[in-house]
Protein backbone atom coordinates (compact mmCIF):
# COMPACT_ATOMS: atom_id res chain seq x y z
CA UNK A 1 0.00 0.00 0.00
CA UNK A 2 1.11 3.58 -0.62
CA UNK A 3 1.64 5.34 2.72
CA UNK A 4 -0.21 8.63 2.32
CA UNK A 5 0.54 10.06 5.75
CA UNK A 6 1.76 8.80 9.10
CA UNK A 7 0.73 10.64 12.24
CA UNK A 8 1.57 9.99 15.85
CA UNK A 9 -1.33 7.56 16.12
CA UNK A 10 -2.80 6.99 12.65
CA UNK A 11 -1.38 5.52 9.49
CA UNK A 12 -3.16 6.60 6.30
CA UNK A 13 -2.80 4.69 3.03
CA UNK A 14 -3.90 5.74 -0.45
CA UNK A 15 -5.82 3.16 -2.48
CA UNK A 16 -7.01 4.43 -5.83
CA UNK A 17 -9.37 7.33 -5.03
CA UNK A 18 -9.89 6.26 -1.42
CA UNK A 19 -7.96 6.41 1.82
CA UNK A 20 -7.52 3.73 4.47
CA UNK A 21 -7.17 5.16 7.98
CA UNK A 22 -5.68 2.76 10.51
CA UNK A 23 -5.84 3.77 14.19
CA UNK A 24 -2.89 2.13 15.91
CA UNK A 25 -2.39 1.59 19.64
CA UNK A 26 0.48 4.08 19.65
CA UNK A 27 0.27 6.87 22.19
CA UNK A 28 2.10 10.17 22.34
CA UNK A 29 2.67 12.61 25.16
CA UNK A 30 4.43 15.95 24.96
CA UNK A 31 4.62 15.28 21.20
CA UNK A 32 6.76 12.18 21.70
CA UNK A 33 5.47 8.74 20.69
CA UNK A 34 6.00 6.33 23.56
CA UNK A 35 7.83 3.01 22.98
CA UNK A 36 4.89 1.06 24.44
CA UNK A 37 1.42 0.78 22.94
CA UNK A 38 -1.91 1.00 24.81
CA UNK A 39 -4.13 -2.06 24.28
CA UNK A 40 -7.46 -1.36 22.55
CA UNK A 41 -6.72 2.35 22.09
CA UNK A 42 -6.98 2.24 18.31
CA UNK A 43 -10.21 0.27 18.53
CA UNK A 44 -11.69 2.84 20.93
CA UNK A 45 -10.75 5.75 18.66
CA UNK A 46 -12.32 4.03 15.66
CA UNK A 47 -15.47 2.85 17.44
CA UNK A 48 -16.11 6.23 19.08
CA UNK A 49 -15.65 8.06 15.79
CA UNK A 50 -18.19 5.72 14.19
CA UNK A 51 -20.61 6.35 17.04
CA UNK A 52 -20.34 10.13 16.65
CA UNK A 53 -20.53 10.00 12.85
CA UNK A 54 -23.87 8.25 13.23
CA UNK A 55 -25.01 10.58 16.03
CA UNK A 56 -24.24 13.65 13.87
CA UNK A 57 -25.50 12.30 10.54
CA UNK A 58 -28.44 14.72 10.44
CA UNK A 59 -26.10 17.64 11.13
CA UNK A 60 -23.18 16.96 8.82
CA UNK A 61 -21.99 14.31 6.37
CA UNK A 62 -18.61 12.67 6.88
CA UNK A 63 -15.90 10.93 4.89
CA UNK A 64 -16.71 7.37 5.98
CA UNK A 65 -17.32 4.78 3.25
CA UNK A 66 -17.19 1.56 5.28
CA UNK A 67 -15.52 -0.24 8.16
CA UNK A 68 -16.52 -3.67 6.85
CA UNK A 69 -13.16 -5.17 5.95
CA UNK A 70 -14.85 -7.65 3.58
CA UNK A 71 -15.85 -4.64 1.47
CA UNK A 72 -12.31 -3.21 1.32
CA UNK A 73 -10.40 -3.39 -1.99
CA UNK A 74 -8.87 -6.76 -2.80
CA UNK A 75 -5.25 -5.75 -2.01
CA UNK A 76 -6.31 -5.20 1.64
CA UNK A 77 -7.91 -8.60 2.18
CA UNK A 78 -4.70 -10.35 3.33
CA UNK A 79 -4.60 -7.86 6.23
CA UNK A 80 -8.21 -8.21 7.34
CA UNK A 81 -7.36 -9.53 10.82
CA UNK A 82 -5.07 -6.55 11.45
CA UNK A 83 -7.58 -4.04 10.08
CA UNK A 84 -10.79 -5.30 11.72
CA UNK A 85 -12.08 -2.91 14.37
CA UNK A 86 -9.41 -0.28 13.95
CA UNK A 87 -9.68 0.98 10.39
CA UNK A 88 -11.96 3.03 8.16
CA UNK A 89 -12.13 3.26 4.40
CA UNK A 90 -12.91 6.89 3.59
CA UNK A 91 -13.24 9.15 0.58
CA UNK A 92 -10.68 11.71 -0.47
CA UNK A 93 -11.64 15.26 0.45
CA UNK A 94 -9.99 18.63 0.09
CA UNK A 95 -9.13 19.18 3.75
CA UNK A 96 -9.04 22.65 5.28
CA UNK A 97 -5.60 23.24 6.90
CA UNK A 98 -7.23 24.30 10.17
CA UNK A 99 -8.01 22.58 13.45
CA UNK A 100 -11.48 23.83 14.46
CA UNK A 101 -11.63 23.92 18.25
CA UNK A 102 -14.66 24.52 20.46
CA UNK A 103 -14.01 25.33 24.11
CA UNK A 104 -16.67 25.23 26.78
CA UNK A 105 -14.27 25.28 29.71
CA UNK A 106 -10.97 27.00 30.43
CA UNK A 107 -8.20 24.43 30.26
CA UNK A 108 -5.01 23.40 28.50
CA UNK A 109 -3.40 25.93 26.18
CA UNK A 110 -6.48 28.13 26.58
CA UNK A 111 -5.90 28.41 30.33
CA UNK A 112 -2.23 29.20 29.75
CA UNK A 113 -3.05 31.90 27.20
CA UNK A 114 -5.77 33.40 29.40
CA UNK A 115 -3.35 33.78 32.32
CA UNK A 116 -0.93 35.62 30.06
CA UNK A 117 -3.32 37.82 28.05
CA UNK A 118 -6.84 37.56 29.45
CA UNK A 119 -7.97 36.16 26.10
CA UNK A 120 -7.94 32.90 24.13
CA UNK A 121 -7.18 33.09 20.41
CA UNK A 122 -8.19 36.72 20.37
CA UNK A 123 -11.44 36.11 22.29
CA UNK A 124 -11.47 38.40 25.34
CA UNK A 125 -12.74 36.67 28.48
CA UNK A 126 -13.92 38.05 31.84
CA UNK A 127 -11.37 38.68 34.56
CA UNK A 128 -11.04 36.30 37.48
CA UNK A 129 -11.72 32.98 35.80
CA UNK A 130 -10.13 29.90 37.34
CA UNK A 131 -8.66 26.85 35.69
CA UNK A 132 -11.40 24.50 34.45
CA UNK A 133 -14.14 27.10 34.89
CA UNK A 134 -17.05 26.93 32.45
CA UNK A 135 -16.86 29.79 29.97
CA UNK A 136 -19.69 32.35 29.79
CA UNK A 137 -20.37 30.92 26.33
CA UNK A 138 -18.67 28.35 24.14
CA UNK A 139 -15.89 29.92 22.07
CA UNK A 140 -14.38 29.00 18.73
CA UNK A 141 -10.57 28.94 18.80
CA UNK A 142 -8.94 27.71 15.58
CA UNK A 143 -5.39 26.45 15.23
CA UNK A 144 -3.09 25.74 12.33
CA UNK A 145 -2.39 22.08 11.73
CA UNK A 146 1.14 20.88 12.35
CA UNK A 147 2.61 17.61 11.10
CA UNK A 148 4.93 17.55 14.09
CA UNK A 149 5.04 19.55 17.27
CA UNK A 150 2.22 21.57 18.76
CA UNK A 151 -0.53 23.07 16.65
CA UNK A 152 -0.49 26.86 16.86
CA UNK A 153 -3.53 28.74 18.14
CA UNK A 154 -4.63 31.53 15.82
CA UNK A 155 -7.35 34.17 15.85
CA UNK A 156 -10.49 33.99 13.77
CA UNK A 157 -9.12 36.85 11.66
CA UNK A 158 -5.97 34.86 10.94
CA UNK A 159 -8.16 31.91 9.94
CA UNK A 160 -9.93 34.20 7.46
CA UNK A 161 -6.53 35.03 5.99
CA UNK A 162 -5.89 31.30 5.53
CA UNK A 163 -9.17 30.10 4.03
CA UNK A 164 -11.43 33.11 3.46
CA UNK A 165 -14.43 34.75 5.14
CA UNK A 166 -17.16 32.41 3.94
CA UNK A 167 -15.34 29.19 4.78
CA UNK A 168 -14.38 30.52 8.22
CA UNK A 169 -17.97 31.42 9.02
CA UNK A 170 -19.21 28.01 7.86
CA UNK A 171 -16.63 26.01 9.84
CA UNK A 172 -17.22 28.10 12.97
CA UNK A 173 -20.97 27.53 12.76
CA UNK A 174 -20.52 23.78 12.27
CA UNK A 175 -17.96 23.49 15.07
CA UNK A 176 -20.17 25.22 17.64
CA UNK A 177 -23.30 23.37 16.53
CA UNK A 178 -21.65 19.96 16.72
CA UNK A 179 -20.04 20.72 20.08
CA UNK A 180 -23.30 21.90 21.61
CA UNK A 181 -25.13 18.74 20.55
CA UNK A 182 -22.37 16.34 21.60
CA UNK A 183 -21.63 18.12 24.89
CA UNK A 184 -25.27 17.95 25.97
CA UNK A 185 -25.48 14.26 25.09
CA UNK A 186 -22.24 13.47 26.96
CA UNK A 187 -23.28 15.46 30.03
CA UNK A 188 -26.38 13.29 30.37
CA UNK A 189 -24.02 10.30 30.50
CA UNK A 190 -21.67 11.67 33.12
CA UNK A 191 -18.96 13.14 30.90
CA UNK A 192 -18.05 16.81 30.48
CA UNK A 193 -16.58 17.56 27.05
CA UNK A 194 -14.41 20.49 28.07
CA UNK A 195 -13.17 21.12 24.56
CA UNK A 196 -12.77 19.28 21.29
CA UNK A 197 -11.32 19.77 17.84
CA UNK A 198 -12.65 18.89 14.42
CA UNK A 199 -11.28 18.74 10.91
CA UNK A 200 -13.38 19.51 7.88
CA UNK A 201 -12.98 19.02 4.16
CA UNK A 202 -14.89 19.54 0.92
CA UNK A 203 -16.22 16.68 -1.17
CA UNK A 204 -18.33 17.36 -4.29
CA UNK A 205 -18.85 20.94 -3.14
CA UNK A 206 -20.14 19.92 0.31
CA UNK A 207 -18.38 20.54 3.64
CA UNK A 208 -17.95 17.24 5.46
CA UNK A 209 -16.42 16.02 8.72
CA UNK A 210 -13.11 14.18 8.29
CA UNK A 211 -10.52 12.43 10.46
CA UNK A 212 -11.79 11.36 13.89
CA UNK A 213 -14.58 12.91 15.94
CA UNK A 214 -15.01 13.47 19.68
CA UNK A 215 -12.54 10.88 20.91
CA UNK A 216 -10.29 11.04 23.99
CA UNK A 217 -7.42 11.95 21.64
CA UNK A 218 -9.22 14.95 20.14
CA UNK A 219 -11.17 16.09 23.20
CA UNK A 220 -10.94 16.64 26.94
CA UNK A 221 -13.39 14.27 28.62
CA UNK A 222 -13.89 14.90 32.35
CA UNK A 223 -15.96 12.78 34.75
CA UNK A 224 -18.92 14.91 35.83
CA UNK A 225 -19.04 13.41 39.32
CA UNK A 226 -15.46 14.52 40.03
CA UNK A 227 -15.61 17.97 38.45
CA UNK A 228 -14.10 20.65 40.72
CA UNK A 229 -13.19 24.00 39.10
CA UNK A 230 -10.08 25.85 40.21
CA UNK A 231 -7.69 23.03 39.35
CA UNK A 232 -6.81 20.50 36.66
CA UNK A 233 -9.41 17.74 36.27
CA UNK A 234 -9.14 13.96 36.12
CA UNK A 235 -9.63 12.90 32.55
CA UNK A 236 -10.65 9.96 30.34
CA UNK A 237 -7.56 10.19 28.17
CA UNK A 238 -3.79 10.17 28.36
CA UNK A 239 -3.63 12.67 31.23
CA UNK A 240 -2.88 9.73 33.53
CA UNK A 241 0.14 9.00 31.34
CA UNK A 242 1.21 12.66 31.31
CA UNK A 243 0.98 12.82 35.09
CA UNK A 244 3.22 9.77 35.39
CA UNK A 245 5.76 11.20 32.95
CA UNK A 246 5.91 14.43 34.94
CA UNK A 247 7.30 12.44 37.87
CA UNK A 248 10.29 11.25 35.81
CA UNK A 249 13.66 12.84 35.16
CA UNK A 250 12.92 12.99 31.42
CA UNK A 251 13.58 15.94 29.14
CA UNK A 252 10.41 15.37 27.08
CA UNK A 253 12.47 14.66 23.99
CA UNK A 254 12.49 11.46 21.94
CA UNK A 255 12.93 8.68 22.70
CA UNK A 256 10.21 8.37 25.31
CA UNK A 257 10.73 6.25 28.41
CA UNK A 258 9.46 2.69 28.68
CA UNK A 259 6.12 2.63 30.49
CA UNK A 260 5.32 0.44 33.51
CA UNK A 261 2.62 -2.19 33.08
CA UNK A 262 0.36 -0.39 35.56
CA UNK A 263 0.46 2.88 33.61
CA UNK A 264 -0.33 1.01 30.39
CA UNK A 265 -3.23 -0.87 32.02
CA UNK A 266 -4.78 2.23 33.67
CA UNK A 267 -4.52 4.28 30.50
CA UNK A 268 -6.20 1.53 28.48
CA UNK A 269 -8.99 1.31 31.07
CA UNK A 270 -9.68 5.05 30.79
CA UNK A 271 -10.17 4.86 27.02
CA UNK A 272 -12.45 1.83 27.34
CA UNK A 273 -14.48 3.49 30.11
CA UNK A 274 -15.03 6.60 28.01
CA UNK A 275 -16.42 4.41 25.24
CA UNK A 276 -18.69 2.53 27.64
CA UNK A 277 -20.13 5.66 29.23
CA UNK A 278 -20.77 7.44 25.95
CA UNK A 279 -22.22 4.54 23.99
CA UNK A 280 -23.72 2.40 26.74
CA UNK A 281 -21.83 -0.56 25.33
CA UNK A 282 -18.71 -2.48 26.27
CA UNK A 283 -16.17 -2.56 23.47
CA UNK A 284 -15.57 -6.13 22.35
CA UNK A 285 -11.89 -6.89 22.88
CA UNK A 286 -12.09 -9.03 19.77
CA UNK A 287 -12.30 -5.76 17.81
CA UNK A 288 -8.97 -4.60 19.15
Amino acid sequence: MELFRRGKVRDVYAIDDQLLIVATDRISAFDVVMPNTIPYKGAVLTALSLFWFDFLKETIANHLLTTEVAQYPAPLQPYRDQLAGRSMLVCHAQVFPIECVARGYLSGSGWKEYRETGAVCGVKLPNGLQESDPLPEVIFTPATKAESGHDINISEREMVNHIGEAATAKLKELTLTIYASAAQYALERGIIIADTKFEFGVKDGEVILVDEALTPDSSRFWPLDRYAPGQAQPSFDKQFLRDYLETLDWNKQAPGPALPAEVIRRTSEKYLEAYRLLTGKTLSVGAA
